[in-house]
Protein backbone atom coordinates (compact mmCIF):
# COMPACT_ATOMS: atom_id res chain seq x y z
CA UNK A 1 0.00 0.00 0.00
CA UNK A 2 1.40 3.47 -0.85
CA UNK A 3 2.66 5.33 2.27
CA UNK A 4 0.15 8.17 1.85
CA UNK A 5 -2.86 5.96 1.13
CA UNK A 6 -5.90 6.78 3.28
CA UNK A 7 -7.52 3.85 5.06
CA UNK A 8 -11.30 3.82 4.99
CA UNK A 9 -12.59 3.50 8.56
CA UNK A 10 -16.05 2.13 7.87
CA UNK A 11 -16.98 1.69 11.54
CA UNK A 12 -15.36 4.91 12.71
CA UNK A 13 -17.38 7.18 15.03
CA UNK A 14 -16.40 10.77 15.78
CA UNK A 15 -15.68 11.56 19.43
CA UNK A 16 -18.27 13.58 21.36
CA UNK A 17 -19.46 13.79 25.00
CA UNK A 18 -22.97 13.16 23.66
CA UNK A 19 -22.05 9.48 23.60
CA UNK A 20 -21.71 9.61 27.42
CA UNK A 21 -25.38 10.45 27.81
CA UNK A 22 -26.45 7.77 25.34
CA UNK A 23 -24.51 5.16 27.30
CA UNK A 24 -25.49 6.21 30.83
CA UNK A 25 -29.19 6.63 30.04
CA UNK A 26 -29.14 3.09 28.66
CA UNK A 27 -27.14 1.56 31.52
CA UNK A 28 -28.42 3.57 34.49
CA UNK A 29 -31.81 4.80 33.35
CA UNK A 30 -33.49 4.21 36.72
CA UNK A 31 -30.76 5.92 38.78
CA UNK A 32 -30.73 9.61 39.70
CA UNK A 33 -28.66 11.63 37.26
CA UNK A 34 -29.07 15.05 38.85
CA UNK A 35 -30.83 16.56 41.85
CA UNK A 36 -31.07 20.13 43.11
CA UNK A 37 -30.14 20.91 46.69
CA UNK A 38 -31.98 24.22 46.29
CA UNK A 39 -35.47 23.08 45.36
CA UNK A 40 -35.42 19.28 45.76
CA UNK A 41 -36.05 18.39 42.11
CA UNK A 42 -34.45 15.17 40.87
CA UNK A 43 -34.28 13.42 37.50
CA UNK A 44 -33.27 9.85 36.70
CA UNK A 45 -30.95 9.26 33.78
CA UNK A 46 -33.94 8.30 31.63
CA UNK A 47 -35.78 11.48 32.60
CA UNK A 48 -32.65 13.58 32.18
CA UNK A 49 -32.00 12.17 28.70
CA UNK A 50 -35.63 12.80 27.70
CA UNK A 51 -35.39 16.42 28.85
CA UNK A 52 -32.12 16.86 26.93
CA UNK A 53 -33.67 15.45 23.75
CA UNK A 54 -36.73 17.69 24.23
CA UNK A 55 -34.49 20.72 24.77
CA UNK A 56 -32.49 19.97 21.62
CA UNK A 57 -35.71 19.51 19.65
CA UNK A 58 -37.05 22.82 20.97
CA UNK A 59 -33.84 24.54 19.91
CA UNK A 60 -34.17 23.18 16.38
CA UNK A 61 -37.85 24.16 16.37
CA UNK A 62 -36.83 27.70 17.37
CA UNK A 63 -34.59 27.93 14.33
CA UNK A 64 -31.25 26.93 15.79
CA UNK A 65 -29.19 25.25 13.09
CA UNK A 66 -25.72 23.75 12.75
CA UNK A 67 -22.99 26.05 14.05
CA UNK A 68 -25.26 28.55 15.82
CA UNK A 69 -24.50 29.74 19.34
CA UNK A 70 -26.79 29.49 22.36
CA UNK A 71 -25.95 31.52 25.49
CA UNK A 72 -26.73 30.66 29.09
CA UNK A 73 -26.48 32.75 32.26
CA UNK A 74 -27.29 30.76 35.36
CA UNK A 75 -25.97 29.51 38.64
CA UNK A 76 -25.61 25.76 39.10
CA UNK A 77 -28.93 24.01 38.54
CA UNK A 78 -30.16 20.95 36.57
CA UNK A 79 -31.00 23.08 33.50
CA UNK A 80 -27.33 24.05 33.12
CA UNK A 81 -26.33 20.39 33.01
CA UNK A 82 -29.10 19.80 30.46
CA UNK A 83 -27.74 22.60 28.29
CA UNK A 84 -24.31 20.99 28.14
CA UNK A 85 -25.89 18.11 26.25
CA UNK A 86 -28.97 19.67 24.67
CA UNK A 87 -27.19 22.52 22.90
CA UNK A 88 -24.54 20.33 21.19
CA UNK A 89 -27.22 17.72 20.44
CA UNK A 90 -28.95 20.47 18.45
CA UNK A 91 -25.60 20.95 16.66
CA UNK A 92 -25.06 24.37 18.24
CA UNK A 93 -22.31 25.68 20.52
CA UNK A 94 -22.95 26.50 24.18
CA UNK A 95 -21.83 29.87 25.51
CA UNK A 96 -22.02 29.55 29.31
CA UNK A 97 -21.53 33.01 30.78
CA UNK A 98 -20.01 33.98 34.13
CA UNK A 99 -22.97 35.20 36.20
CA UNK A 100 -20.74 37.61 38.17
CA UNK A 101 -20.06 39.77 35.12
CA UNK A 102 -21.55 43.21 34.61
CA UNK A 103 -24.46 43.89 32.26
CA UNK A 104 -22.13 45.47 29.71
CA UNK A 105 -19.76 42.48 29.77
CA UNK A 106 -22.67 40.08 29.28
CA UNK A 107 -23.95 42.22 26.41
CA UNK A 108 -20.49 42.17 24.81
CA UNK A 109 -20.36 38.35 24.98
CA UNK A 110 -23.85 37.98 23.51
CA UNK A 111 -22.95 40.26 20.62
CA UNK A 112 -19.42 38.93 20.06
CA UNK A 113 -20.55 35.30 20.11
CA UNK A 114 -23.52 36.08 17.86
CA UNK A 115 -25.78 34.01 20.12
CA UNK A 116 -29.31 33.57 18.78
CA UNK A 117 -30.93 32.45 22.03
CA UNK A 118 -30.15 33.62 25.55
CA UNK A 119 -31.34 31.59 28.55
CA UNK A 120 -31.05 33.36 31.90
CA UNK A 121 -31.97 32.51 35.47
CA UNK A 122 -34.71 34.65 37.00
CA UNK A 123 -32.61 35.36 40.09
CA UNK A 124 -30.15 37.15 37.79
CA UNK A 125 -32.83 39.38 36.28
CA UNK A 126 -31.22 42.48 37.82
CA UNK A 127 -28.10 42.17 35.65
CA UNK A 128 -30.08 41.09 32.57
CA UNK A 129 -32.84 43.75 32.59
CA UNK A 130 -30.59 46.67 31.49
CA UNK A 131 -29.60 44.86 28.28
CA UNK A 132 -32.89 43.22 27.24
CA UNK A 133 -33.74 46.02 24.82
CA UNK A 134 -30.21 45.91 23.35
CA UNK A 135 -30.18 42.26 22.25
CA UNK A 136 -32.83 42.40 19.56
CA UNK A 137 -31.12 39.72 17.44
CA UNK A 138 -30.99 37.37 20.44
CA UNK A 139 -34.19 35.97 21.96
CA UNK A 140 -34.20 35.87 25.78
CA UNK A 141 -35.81 32.95 27.64
CA UNK A 142 -36.13 32.85 31.42
CA UNK A 143 -35.39 29.88 33.68
CA UNK A 144 -37.72 30.17 36.66
CA UNK A 145 -38.08 27.98 39.73
CA UNK A 146 -40.10 27.57 42.89
CA UNK A 147 -37.62 29.88 44.58
CA UNK A 148 -37.71 32.45 41.77
CA UNK A 149 -41.09 32.36 39.98
CA UNK A 150 -41.83 34.38 36.83
CA UNK A 151 -41.94 38.14 37.33
CA UNK A 152 -41.43 41.23 35.18
CA UNK A 153 -41.40 41.04 31.41
CA UNK A 154 -44.31 38.56 31.21
CA UNK A 155 -43.82 38.42 27.42
CA UNK A 156 -40.52 36.55 27.86
CA UNK A 157 -40.97 32.83 27.27
CA UNK A 158 -40.25 30.47 30.17
CA UNK A 159 -37.85 27.53 29.92
CA UNK A 160 -40.51 24.89 30.59
CA UNK A 161 -42.79 26.57 28.06
CA UNK A 162 -39.90 26.53 25.59
CA UNK A 163 -39.45 22.76 26.10
CA UNK A 164 -43.11 22.18 25.24
CA UNK A 165 -42.60 23.92 21.88
CA UNK A 166 -40.45 21.02 20.65
CA UNK A 167 -41.70 19.45 17.43
CA UNK A 168 -38.66 19.03 15.19
CA UNK A 169 -36.76 15.76 15.23
CA UNK A 170 -33.26 16.08 16.65
CA UNK A 171 -30.14 14.97 14.80
CA UNK A 172 -28.48 11.69 15.79
CA UNK A 173 -26.31 11.43 18.92
CA UNK A 174 -23.45 10.82 16.49
CA UNK A 175 -21.80 13.87 14.93
CA UNK A 176 -20.15 14.43 11.55
CA UNK A 177 -17.03 16.30 12.70
CA UNK A 178 -15.43 15.83 16.14
CA UNK A 179 -13.42 19.03 15.62
CA UNK A 180 -16.56 21.15 15.34
CA UNK A 181 -17.37 23.59 18.14
CA UNK A 182 -19.14 22.28 21.23
CA UNK A 183 -18.68 25.40 23.35
CA UNK A 184 -17.17 28.87 23.52
CA UNK A 185 -15.93 29.85 26.98
CA UNK A 186 -15.26 33.52 27.59
CA UNK A 187 -12.39 34.40 29.90
CA UNK A 188 -12.89 36.93 32.66
CA UNK A 189 -11.54 39.86 30.66
CA UNK A 190 -9.23 41.17 33.40
CA UNK A 191 -6.85 42.50 30.74
CA UNK A 192 -9.46 43.84 28.32
CA UNK A 193 -12.62 42.51 26.72
CA UNK A 194 -13.45 38.84 27.41
CA UNK A 195 -11.87 36.40 24.94
CA UNK A 196 -13.88 33.53 23.46
CA UNK A 197 -12.04 30.22 23.90
CA UNK A 198 -13.20 27.61 21.39
CA UNK A 199 -13.75 24.00 22.51
CA UNK A 200 -14.25 21.05 20.16
CA UNK A 201 -16.31 17.89 20.69
CA UNK A 202 -13.08 15.88 20.55
CA UNK A 203 -11.26 17.99 23.14
CA UNK A 204 -14.25 17.99 25.50
CA UNK A 205 -14.60 14.20 25.17
CA UNK A 206 -10.91 13.56 25.89
CA UNK A 207 -10.66 15.99 28.80
CA UNK A 208 -13.84 14.60 30.36
CA UNK A 209 -12.46 11.08 29.93
CA UNK A 210 -9.33 12.16 31.81
CA UNK A 211 -11.54 13.64 34.55
CA UNK A 212 -13.22 10.25 34.98
CA UNK A 213 -9.90 8.42 35.14
CA UNK A 214 -8.28 10.97 37.45
CA UNK A 215 -11.21 11.15 39.86
CA UNK A 216 -12.06 7.47 39.90
CA UNK A 217 -15.76 8.30 39.58
CA UNK A 218 -18.14 5.40 38.98
CA UNK A 219 -21.89 4.88 38.78
CA UNK A 220 -21.92 4.77 42.59
CA UNK A 221 -20.24 8.18 42.97
CA UNK A 222 -22.01 11.33 44.15
CA UNK A 223 -20.62 14.62 42.81
CA UNK A 224 -21.43 17.97 44.47
CA UNK A 225 -21.36 21.04 42.22
CA UNK A 226 -19.38 23.54 44.32
CA UNK A 227 -17.58 24.57 41.12
CA UNK A 228 -19.55 26.89 38.78
CA UNK A 229 -20.57 24.99 35.64
CA UNK A 230 -19.81 28.02 33.48
CA UNK A 231 -16.11 27.83 34.43
CA UNK A 232 -14.41 25.82 31.65
CA UNK A 233 -17.73 23.96 31.43
CA UNK A 234 -17.21 22.89 35.02
CA UNK A 235 -13.63 21.78 34.16
CA UNK A 236 -15.41 19.37 31.76
CA UNK A 237 -16.97 17.56 34.75
CA UNK A 238 -20.38 18.49 33.29
CA UNK A 239 -19.69 15.77 30.74
CA UNK A 240 -17.49 13.56 32.93
CA UNK A 241 -20.04 12.99 35.69
CA UNK A 242 -22.59 11.82 33.13
CA UNK A 243 -19.95 9.69 31.42
CA UNK A 244 -19.26 7.90 34.70
CA UNK A 245 -22.99 7.45 35.36
CA UNK A 246 -22.56 9.31 38.66
CA UNK A 247 -25.15 11.37 40.52
CA UNK A 248 -24.85 15.16 40.33
CA UNK A 249 -26.10 17.42 43.10
CA UNK A 250 -26.40 21.08 42.13
CA UNK A 251 -26.08 23.92 44.60
CA UNK A 252 -26.43 27.53 43.48
CA UNK A 253 -24.31 29.15 46.18
CA UNK A 254 -21.41 27.76 48.19
CA UNK A 255 -22.29 28.10 51.84
CA UNK A 256 -19.95 26.02 54.06
CA UNK A 257 -22.75 25.03 56.44
CA UNK A 258 -24.95 23.80 53.59
CA UNK A 259 -22.06 22.14 51.78
CA UNK A 260 -21.02 20.05 54.80
CA UNK A 261 -24.66 19.12 55.48
CA UNK A 262 -25.07 17.91 51.90
CA UNK A 263 -21.78 15.99 52.04
CA UNK A 264 -23.01 14.11 55.10
CA UNK A 265 -26.67 13.63 54.17
CA UNK A 266 -26.12 12.71 50.50
CA UNK A 267 -22.91 10.72 50.88
CA UNK A 268 -20.95 12.99 48.57
CA UNK A 269 -17.80 11.31 47.25
CA UNK A 270 -16.37 13.95 44.89
CA UNK A 271 -16.25 17.71 44.43
CA UNK A 272 -14.09 20.34 42.73
CA UNK A 273 -13.28 23.75 44.19
CA UNK A 274 -10.80 26.59 44.05
CA UNK A 275 -8.32 26.86 46.96
CA UNK A 276 -10.25 29.78 48.46
CA UNK A 277 -13.35 27.60 48.73
CA UNK A 278 -11.29 24.95 50.53
CA UNK A 279 -10.15 27.62 52.96
CA UNK A 280 -13.75 28.41 53.97
CA UNK A 281 -14.75 24.73 54.12
CA UNK A 282 -11.77 23.77 56.28
CA UNK A 283 -12.24 26.75 58.58
CA UNK A 284 -15.90 25.90 59.19
CA UNK A 285 -15.18 22.20 59.67
CA UNK A 286 -12.46 22.96 62.20
CA UNK A 287 -14.72 25.29 64.17
CA UNK A 288 -17.51 22.68 64.33
CA UNK A 289 -15.28 19.62 64.81
CA UNK A 290 -16.72 18.00 61.69
CA UNK A 291 -15.53 14.45 61.11
CA UNK A 292 -16.09 12.71 57.79
CA UNK A 293 -17.86 9.36 57.88
CA UNK A 294 -17.19 8.56 54.22
CA UNK A 295 -14.19 9.08 51.96
CA UNK A 296 -14.32 12.39 50.11
CA UNK A 297 -12.14 13.20 47.10
CA UNK A 298 -11.58 16.88 46.45
CA UNK A 299 -9.96 18.30 43.32
CA UNK A 300 -8.60 21.82 43.55
CA UNK A 301 -7.24 24.23 40.97
CA UNK A 302 -7.76 27.63 39.41
CA UNK A 303 -4.90 29.07 41.49
CA UNK A 304 -1.82 27.54 43.12
CA UNK A 305 -2.95 26.25 46.55
CA UNK A 306 -0.65 26.82 49.50
CA UNK A 307 0.48 23.56 51.15
CA UNK A 308 -1.25 24.69 54.36
CA UNK A 309 -4.62 24.86 52.57
CA UNK A 310 -4.21 21.25 51.45
CA UNK A 311 -2.99 20.21 54.91
CA UNK A 312 -6.07 21.66 56.61
CA UNK A 313 -8.35 19.62 54.33
CA UNK A 314 -6.32 16.43 54.68
CA UNK A 315 -6.55 16.70 58.48
CA UNK A 316 -10.31 16.29 58.03
CA UNK A 317 -9.79 13.03 56.20
CA UNK A 318 -10.26 14.58 52.75
CA UNK A 319 -8.12 13.28 49.88
CA UNK A 320 -6.97 16.34 47.93
CA UNK A 321 -5.69 16.19 44.35
CA UNK A 322 -4.23 19.30 42.78
CA UNK A 323 -5.16 20.00 39.14
CA UNK A 324 -3.68 22.69 36.93
CA UNK A 325 -4.93 24.21 33.72
CA UNK A 326 -6.78 27.19 32.33
CA UNK A 327 -9.74 28.06 30.17
CA UNK A 328 -7.57 27.51 27.10
CA UNK A 329 -6.91 23.87 28.10
CA UNK A 330 -10.52 22.85 28.85
CA UNK A 331 -9.71 23.26 32.55
CA UNK A 332 -7.43 20.52 33.99
CA UNK A 333 -4.26 19.90 31.98
CA UNK A 334 -1.95 18.44 34.63
CA UNK A 335 -2.41 16.77 38.00
CA UNK A 336 -0.17 16.04 40.94
CA UNK A 337 -0.19 12.28 40.42
CA UNK A 338 0.58 10.60 43.73
CA UNK A 339 3.48 8.16 44.06
CA UNK A 340 3.51 5.40 46.69
CA UNK A 341 7.07 6.20 47.78
CA UNK A 342 5.75 9.45 49.25
CA UNK A 343 3.32 7.68 51.59
CA UNK A 344 5.85 7.54 54.43
CA UNK A 345 6.48 11.28 54.46
CA UNK A 346 5.06 13.54 57.14
CA UNK A 347 1.74 15.30 56.49
CA UNK A 348 3.54 18.63 55.95
CA UNK A 349 5.95 17.05 53.45
CA UNK A 350 3.14 15.28 51.60
CA UNK A 351 1.11 18.47 51.31
CA UNK A 352 4.13 20.40 50.00
CA UNK A 353 4.32 17.86 47.16
CA UNK A 354 0.56 17.96 46.58
CA UNK A 355 0.81 21.73 46.04
CA UNK A 356 2.81 21.08 42.86
CA UNK A 357 1.08 21.16 39.50
CA UNK A 358 2.46 17.72 38.60
CA UNK A 359 2.44 16.04 35.20
CA UNK A 360 0.09 16.06 32.17
CA UNK A 361 -3.05 13.98 32.49
CA UNK A 362 -3.41 11.00 30.19
CA UNK A 363 -4.97 12.90 27.26
CA UNK A 364 -3.00 16.14 27.58
CA UNK A 365 -0.24 15.02 25.18
CA UNK A 366 2.65 17.43 25.85
CA UNK A 367 3.34 20.00 28.55
CA UNK A 368 6.76 21.39 29.34
CA UNK A 369 8.58 24.36 30.89
CA UNK A 370 10.81 26.33 28.52
CA UNK A 371 13.12 29.33 28.44
CA UNK A 372 12.86 32.24 26.00
CA UNK A 373 14.50 30.18 23.23
CA UNK A 374 11.89 27.39 23.73
CA UNK A 375 14.56 25.13 25.23
CA UNK A 376 13.28 22.96 28.09
CA UNK A 377 14.63 24.09 31.48
CA UNK A 378 16.70 21.71 33.65
CA UNK A 379 14.72 19.52 36.04
CA UNK A 380 16.43 20.98 39.08
CA UNK A 381 13.49 22.53 40.95
CA UNK A 382 15.17 25.93 40.62
CA UNK A 383 15.35 27.13 37.02
CA UNK A 384 12.20 29.00 36.02
CA UNK A 385 10.57 28.99 32.62
CA UNK A 386 7.15 29.32 31.02
CA UNK A 387 4.65 26.45 30.88
CA UNK A 388 3.67 25.63 27.29
CA UNK A 389 1.26 22.96 26.02
CA UNK A 390 0.12 21.25 22.85
CA UNK A 391 -2.38 18.49 22.13
CA UNK A 392 -6.04 17.63 21.68
CA UNK A 393 -7.08 19.23 24.96
CA UNK A 394 -5.75 22.66 24.03
CA UNK A 395 -8.30 25.11 22.60
CA UNK A 396 -8.92 25.48 18.89
CA UNK A 397 -8.20 29.20 19.24
CA UNK A 398 -9.89 32.48 20.20
CA UNK A 399 -13.26 33.12 18.55
CA UNK A 400 -13.02 35.87 15.92
CA UNK A 401 -9.45 36.76 16.93
CA UNK A 402 -6.88 35.31 14.54
CA UNK A 403 -4.12 37.69 15.65
CA UNK A 404 -4.34 36.76 19.34
CA UNK A 405 -4.62 33.07 18.43
CA UNK A 406 -1.43 33.17 16.39
CA UNK A 407 0.40 35.10 19.12
CA UNK A 408 -0.68 32.59 21.78
CA UNK A 409 0.50 29.61 19.71
CA UNK A 410 4.04 30.78 19.03
CA UNK A 411 6.36 28.04 17.77
CA UNK A 412 3.46 25.58 17.67
CA UNK A 413 2.85 25.60 21.43
CA UNK A 414 0.21 27.35 23.53
CA UNK A 415 1.93 29.80 25.88
CA UNK A 416 0.31 29.88 29.32
CA UNK A 417 2.05 32.89 30.84
CA UNK A 418 2.66 30.81 33.99
CA UNK A 419 6.22 30.62 35.28
CA UNK A 420 7.32 27.36 36.85
CA UNK A 421 10.20 25.07 37.78
CA UNK A 422 10.46 21.33 37.15
CA UNK A 423 11.48 18.97 39.95
CA UNK A 424 13.85 16.02 39.34
CA UNK A 425 10.95 13.54 39.07
CA UNK A 426 9.43 15.69 36.30
CA UNK A 427 6.69 17.42 38.33
CA UNK A 428 5.94 21.05 37.50
CA UNK A 429 5.58 23.64 40.26
CA UNK A 430 4.25 27.11 39.46
CA UNK A 431 6.21 29.96 40.92
CA UNK A 432 4.06 32.77 39.52
CA UNK A 433 2.16 34.29 36.67
CA UNK A 434 4.56 36.26 34.49
CA UNK A 435 2.64 39.43 35.35
CA UNK A 436 2.79 38.67 39.09
CA UNK A 437 6.57 38.32 39.44
CA UNK A 438 7.91 41.15 41.63
CA UNK A 439 11.20 42.75 40.64
CA UNK A 440 12.67 44.56 43.63
CA UNK A 441 16.09 46.15 43.26
CA UNK A 442 16.81 43.85 40.33
CA UNK A 443 15.92 40.70 42.31
CA UNK A 444 12.94 38.58 41.24
CA UNK A 445 10.46 37.56 43.93
CA UNK A 446 7.75 34.92 43.49
CA UNK A 447 4.49 36.11 45.04
CA UNK A 448 3.40 32.46 45.36
CA UNK A 449 6.47 31.64 47.46
CA UNK A 450 5.73 34.52 49.85
CA UNK A 451 2.04 33.57 50.03
CA UNK A 452 2.93 30.01 51.04
CA UNK A 453 4.82 31.39 54.05
CA UNK A 454 1.95 33.70 55.01
CA UNK A 455 -0.54 30.81 54.83
CA UNK A 456 1.62 28.83 57.25
CA UNK A 457 0.96 31.35 60.04
CA UNK A 458 -1.78 29.94 62.32
CA UNK A 459 -3.70 33.24 62.39
CA UNK A 460 -3.80 33.75 58.61
CA UNK A 461 -6.86 32.58 56.68
CA UNK A 462 -6.01 33.97 53.23
CA UNK A 463 -3.21 36.01 51.68
CA UNK A 464 -2.25 37.66 48.41
CA UNK A 465 1.03 39.38 47.55
CA UNK A 466 1.52 41.98 44.81
CA UNK A 467 4.15 44.51 43.77
CA UNK A 468 3.70 48.08 44.98
CA UNK A 469 5.78 51.15 44.05
CA UNK A 470 8.87 52.04 46.06
CA UNK A 471 11.11 55.09 45.58
CA UNK A 472 14.32 53.18 46.32
CA UNK A 473 13.73 49.67 44.95
CA UNK A 474 11.28 50.42 42.14
CA UNK A 475 8.76 47.98 43.58
CA UNK A 476 8.48 45.85 46.70
CA UNK A 477 6.13 43.10 47.92
CA UNK A 478 2.96 44.04 49.77
CA UNK A 479 0.80 41.46 51.53
CA UNK A 480 -2.99 41.63 51.73
CA UNK A 481 -4.12 39.36 54.53
CA UNK A 482 -7.42 38.02 55.87
CA UNK A 483 -7.19 36.76 59.44
CA UNK A 484 -9.02 33.77 60.87
CA UNK A 485 -12.14 34.61 62.90
CA UNK A 486 -11.25 35.67 66.41
CA UNK A 487 -7.53 36.06 65.65
CA UNK A 488 -5.46 39.23 65.88
CA UNK A 489 -2.08 39.97 64.36
CA UNK A 490 0.03 43.06 63.80
CA UNK A 491 2.05 43.91 60.71
CA UNK A 492 5.22 43.77 62.83
CA UNK A 493 4.45 40.27 64.09
CA UNK A 494 3.73 38.99 60.58
CA UNK A 495 6.82 40.70 59.19
CA UNK A 496 9.02 39.05 61.83
CA UNK A 497 7.42 35.69 61.01
CA UNK A 498 8.26 36.10 57.30
CA UNK A 499 11.83 37.22 57.99
CA UNK A 500 12.45 33.97 59.87
CA UNK A 501 11.49 31.94 56.79
CA UNK A 502 12.42 34.05 53.76
CA UNK A 503 15.34 36.03 52.42
CA UNK A 504 14.73 39.56 53.66
CA UNK A 505 14.36 41.08 50.18
CA UNK A 506 11.44 38.68 49.58
CA UNK A 507 9.55 39.72 52.71
CA UNK A 508 6.57 42.06 52.34
CA UNK A 509 7.45 45.64 53.18
CA UNK A 510 3.79 46.53 53.71
CA UNK A 511 0.76 44.71 55.11
CA UNK A 512 -2.95 45.38 54.79
CA UNK A 513 -5.62 43.38 56.64
CA UNK A 514 -9.12 42.76 55.32
CA UNK A 515 -11.20 40.80 52.81
CA UNK A 516 -9.68 39.90 49.44
CA UNK A 517 -11.48 40.65 46.16
CA UNK A 518 -12.31 37.42 44.30
CA UNK A 519 -13.84 36.20 41.09
CA UNK A 520 -16.92 33.98 41.11
CA UNK A 521 -14.62 30.95 40.79
CA UNK A 522 -12.69 31.86 43.92
CA UNK A 523 -9.56 33.37 42.37
CA UNK A 524 -8.11 36.39 44.16
CA UNK A 525 -8.24 39.34 41.78
CA UNK A 526 -4.68 40.56 42.20
CA UNK A 527 -5.11 43.06 39.40
CA UNK A 528 -7.55 45.02 41.58
CA UNK A 529 -5.07 45.10 44.45
CA UNK A 530 -2.27 46.08 42.06
CA UNK A 531 -4.23 48.79 40.26
CA UNK A 532 -5.20 50.38 43.58
CA UNK A 533 -1.54 50.66 44.59
CA UNK A 534 -0.28 51.94 41.22
CA UNK A 535 -3.14 54.30 40.41
CA UNK A 536 -1.82 57.60 39.03
CA UNK A 537 1.79 56.37 39.03
CA UNK A 538 4.12 55.30 36.26
CA UNK A 539 3.95 51.77 34.92
CA UNK A 540 5.44 48.93 36.90
CA UNK A 541 9.11 48.14 36.64
CA UNK A 542 9.57 45.59 33.81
Amino acid sequence: MPPNAKIALHAHVELTPLSFLARSSNAYGDRVAVSSADDGRAFTYSEFANRVVKFASALRTAGISNGDRVALLSMNRPEVLEAHFGVPLARASLVAINYRLTSDEILYILRHSGSKLFFFERELFGVVEPILTKIKSCTAIAISSILHPPRHYPSIKEYDEFLESAVKKIPSFEIQDENSLIAIDYTSGTTGQPKGVMYSHRGAYLNALSDIMTSGMTSDSVYLWTLPMFHCNGWCYTWAVVGAGSKSITISKVDPVKVWNIIESEGVTHLCAAPTVLVTLASHAASKNIALKKKLKVFTGGAPPAPKVIENMEKLGVEVTHLYGMTETYGPNTLCEWRSEWDGLSLVERCAIKARQGIPHLNAQETKVVDLSMKEVPHDGMTMGEIVMKGNTVMLGYFKDKTLTERSFRAGWFHSGDLAVVHPEGYIEIRDRSKDIIVTGGEKVSSVEVEKVLYSHPSVLEAAVVAVPDDKWGEVPKAFVTLRPGKSLTAKELSDFCREKLAHFKCPKHFEFGELPKTSTGKVMKFILREKEWKGLASRVA
